[in-house]
């Protein structure tokens, strides 16, 4: 009982490619043991002469059918991930299938010289001869050469028959049956490993492709960050070199140019903080429809039913779309479900959001409470935390499924406003601040009025202080001293 439930759980570990690779083998391994109970077995109870040697070389022949069956199945892992490129198949191991084969024939043919057993008896032995063989061969080699190598074994066995003495209607009909044992191994087990073969390429590339839309994700986001940065640091920079120049020459000008450095530091804060709202901001209805297309490709049926949600406040909208998005990620990282049911209900007071899969465990809902803030469930729970709503998670009481639930009360009562998505011209170093640059006093011109370098950059030899000009080396800021 131990023994079922551990590979019970084992079986429930694997990912569903994983479970298809192993049935498709399984399912080969089982072709050699089906053609020797059927074309070995069978004709060893009634096609055979009840006599001491051919009974003996009956039983002889049975058994070394069932060593090539065992055979068979030892090679068969090795020649199915030669066939899928995974490792390569030791010749060697096929010395031993040989062998057998050989084996086979030679019994074979003596139970015909000894006339051990009628004719239709010997054509189903000679079809399950070569099986065992043939089912490793035909995933090593190209179907051309093993249609080249079926024709040479077809003639060896053939010619073996006839100088063991059969002749007419029985030896004709042996090369046909050899053939097409050949020819039934290949269209049975090339095409199941043929199938497998792009299936694992196909979820390679699907691994492939997600792990390059992570990376264009952080080279996008390192774009934005360094757009809405780069510049202001830049000023930051000229700004408290310049005033420590000022501040050196004892000039008044240094506090108003730290005050300038203060203001643009803040509102740079906030760029930042619009760059990452824009990337965490999550709609409701768009969410439903990701998630729904992600776990219907997937294989999980996905249900989504109930309000779409377009009419709630941008806030909760926000909030339940990631709880969408979180429960839809965990959904497909940790559970193996076949069923997921996204219900939304809004009434007056209230809207509810409800994630149910047939898959999942409660370990496997996302963040624990050990996580730390902002990951997982702890995340969430902040995020609804904020607009007093709840969030619970946790197998069902029906019991098979897992339940996560999110709350979020509505009533009358005051939303924040939506921020807007992207810092826009009037930023920190938009119109209200182009001007500024040299602060109260200064003469000469460093910022342009139109952004934050102006139109003509800085140049070295530009005046942006009294005294001070920009130098031409590393040293941004030099003057007379």
């Amino acid at each position: 009982m131990m023994r079922v439930r551990g590979w019970r759980r084992s079986w429930q570990k694997r990912s569903k490619m994983e479970r298809i690779d192993l049935y498709s083998r399984f399912t080969i391994s089982c072709i050699p043991w089906l053609f020797a109970v059927s074309w070995q077995g069978a004709p060893f109870q009634s096609d055979i002469r009840h006599a001491p040697l051919p009974l003996t070389l009956g039983a002889a022949l049975l058994l070394v059918s069932l060593a090539q069956c065992l055979l068979s199945n030892r090679n068969l892992s090795a020649s199915y991930e030669h066939y899928l490129t995974v490792s390569v198949f030791p010749q060697r191991r096929l010395l031993a299938p040989v062998t057998l084969l050989v084996a086979s024939v030679g019994l074979l043919a003596a139970l015909a010289a000894v006339d051990g057993v009628h004719g239709a008896g010997l054509l189903l032995m000679t079809l399950n001869a070569p099986m065992a063989l043939v089912i490793t061969r035909v995933l090593l080699v190209p179907v051309r050469r093993f249609l080249i190598e079926s024709l040479c074994l077809t003639a060896a066995i053939t010619g073996a028959l006839a100088a063991a003495g059969v002749r007419g209607g029985t030896l004709a009909g042996v090369v046909p049956c050899s053939l097409f044992g050949c020819v039934l191994v290949l269209i049975s087990v090339r095409p199941s490993a043929w199938s497998m073969s792009v299936m694992w390429q196909a979820e390679q590339a699907r691994d492939i492709q997600a792990r390059l839309a992570v990376a264009e994700e952080r080279l996008r986001f390192g774009r934005d960050m360094h757009d809405v940065l780069g510049r202001n640091l830049a000023v930051i920079a000229l700004k408290s070199e310049l005033a420590v120049e000022l501040a050196q020459r004892g000039r008044p000008e240094a506090v108003d140019q730290m005050v300038e450095v203060q203001r643009i530091a803040r509102a740079s804060q906030q760029e930042v903080r619009d760059v990452v709202r824009g990337y965490r901001e999550a709609d409701l209805s768009t969410e439903l429809a990701g998630a729904q297309g992600v776990l219907s490709a997937a294989g999980i049926e996905c249900a989504v039913t109930g309000d779409s949600g377009e009419h709630l406040p941008a806030p909760v909208q926000s909030a339940l779309g990631w709880v969408v998005r979180e429960a839809a990620t965990n959904v497909l990282r940790h559970g193996d479900p076949r069923h997921c049911a996204i219900r939304v209900r809004v009434t007056a007071d209230a809207v509810t959001l409800q994630v149910e899969n047939d898959g999942a465990t409660a370990a496997t809902a996302g963040a624990t409470a050990s996580d730390g803030p902002g990951s997982g469930l702890a995340g969430l729970r902040e995020r609804l935390g904020a607009l007093a709503g709840s969030l619970e998670a946790g197998p069902a009481k029906d019991g098979g499924l897992f339940r996560l639930t999110a709350t979020i009360p509505l009533g009358d009562r005051e939303w924040p406003e939506a921020e807007s998505g992207r810092p826009g011209a009037d930023g920190p170093l938009g119109a209200a601040g182009a001007g500024r640059a040299a602060g109260a006093g200064g003469s000469g011109r460093a910022f342009g009025e139109g952004g934050a370098l102006g139109a003509e950059g800085l140049r070295p030899g530009t005046v942006v202080a009294p005294g001070v000009r920009v130098g031409p080396g590393p040293g941004l800021v030099e003057g007379r001293r």
